[in-house]
């Protein structure tokens, strides 16, 4: 299969080349510059030059599929870049696709499209929930948007699907990355003591998934995937934590109003004095990390053929 690919060079996209090529599909993949290019070259894809916040310069060679995982993602920051990227770009990208004759496009969307602005707990979440494309989020509402540009888009010689992970980890991944930091200059805290049930979805699993449904599941429509394990937002923030030698047991913890004051100001703060930069806390990462999260993936399991074959201790060993 001729497959495109956007955000190869990202945390997913760079795991999910790897296993494409594996399989032995031939494999083109957006870059915006030399060294993206470059690396997609390493990675074993074609590169193809372009940029979705540039349609003109959007121009794919004849291929079967799309699987666009690129995304504009920050806890903060102005909104317009995230609709330029996440909106606009994707719908740019649509019609790219059926210019160059492809029969499905499949969208990474995000499980935090279901969440509300009163930080509602959610527990057994399916497809049926609605979506908040008004989110007072910037990164939740383009992404609810872009997904629903993606689905309505379904025709019968264009299959359309939005897989919803929650939040992606692996080796790599951005918490891990941003934790020792975090620790160490003493920013991290739990919210609401963090024993609240949450769902996460491991990379490869989301890899699994998104290759499933290449050619499985009805168009037009949203699929969550999880990780086949329940766990707490706690239990997974600590298990990185040790997988990487870091201990965040005594950590404090702040009730979820205080925590979205304090991150409602330090958006404010940021804005005023470095625009570029995510504050320690913000409202959005409240939202996404400070309450139960539960979602059903049980039509993914069905319908895609999904497992999510990589367990939590494995996952967890392979930060080692």
């Amino acid at each position: 299969m001729k497959l495109f690919v956007t955000g190869a060079t990202g945390f997913l996209g760079q795991r999910l080349i790897v296993e494409l090529r594996r399989q032995r599909h031939e494999v083109f993949a957006l870059a915006r510059s030399a060294a993206a290019a470059s690396e997609v070259t390493r990675l074993g894809a074609t590169p193809v030059e372009g940029d979705l916040d540039d349609s003109a310069k959007l121009i794919l060679p004849r291929i079967d599929a799309v699987v666009h995982a690129a995304a504009y993602f920050r806890f903060a920051g102005p909104r317009a870049p995230y609709f330029g990227s996440n909106v606009t770009g994707t719908k740019a990208l649509i019609e790219a696709a059926r210019r160059a004759g492809a029969a499905t496009f499949l969208y990474v969307s995000a499980g935090a499209v279901v969440m509300d602005d009163r930080g509602s707990r959610l527990r057994d979440v399916d497809e049926t929930a609605p979506t908040y494309p008004a989110s007072f989020s910037a990164y939740i509402a383009s992404k609810s948007q872009a997904e629903a540009a993606v689905l309505a888009a379904n025709a019968p010689d264009f299959r359309t699907l939005a897989l919803r992970p929650p939040g992606i980890w692996g080796p790599g991944d951005s918490f891990s990355r941003a934790l020792p930091k975090m620790v160490r200059r003493r920013q991290f805290a739990f919210i609401g003591g963090g024993d609240y049930d949450y769902v996460t979805c491991h990379v490869d699993n989301v890899v699994e998934a998104l290759i499933k449904a290449l050619d499985r599941g009805e168009g037009g429509r949203a699929y969550f995937i999880n990780d086949a394990e329940a766990t707490t937002f706690r239990g997974f923030a600590t298990g990185i934590a040790g997988a990487i030698g870091l201990s965040i047991d005594r950590a404090p913890s702040i009730p979820y109003g205080l925590a979205w004051a304090l991150g409602s100001v330090m958006e404010r703060a940021a804005g005023l004095v470095s625009p570029d930069r995510d504050p320690p806390m913000s409202r959005t990462m409240v939202r996404l990390i400070g309450r139960e999260f539960v979602t059903d993936d049980a039509a993914a399991r069905r319908e895609l053929g999904y497992v999510g074959l990589v367990s939590r201790a494995h996952g967890l060993a392979r930060y080692c």
